[in-house]
């Protein structure tokens, strides 16, 4: 997967959920502009973001990054 399918993936799911830069950047606390840069592969995403836009949409992190294309997050630990 190139970079770009990477940065595509992401603004897929922005997309697909129906909502602007600015509207996700407000759920995941970062600027427009500064999740515009992400989108655009102008900035690279740091981990707590990763972490955000991987809670907000219900993927891994790996199929952020492209390591996977199983959108599926891993079983969350239950506490016992």
């Amino acid at each position: 997967m190139t970079m770009a399918e990477k940065y595509d993936r992401i603004r897929n799911l922005r997309e697909d959920a129906d909502l602007t830069q600015a509207e996700l950047g407000k759920q995941i606390n970062v600027p427009q502009r500064t999740y515009a840069y992400y989108e655009n592969g102008e900035r690279m995403i740091p981990p707590q973001v990763l972490v955000a836009l991987a809670r907000f949409h219900h993927v891994s992190i790996d199929y952020l990054l492209g390591l996977t294309d199983q959108k599926a997050p891993y079983p969350q630990k239950k506490n016992t």
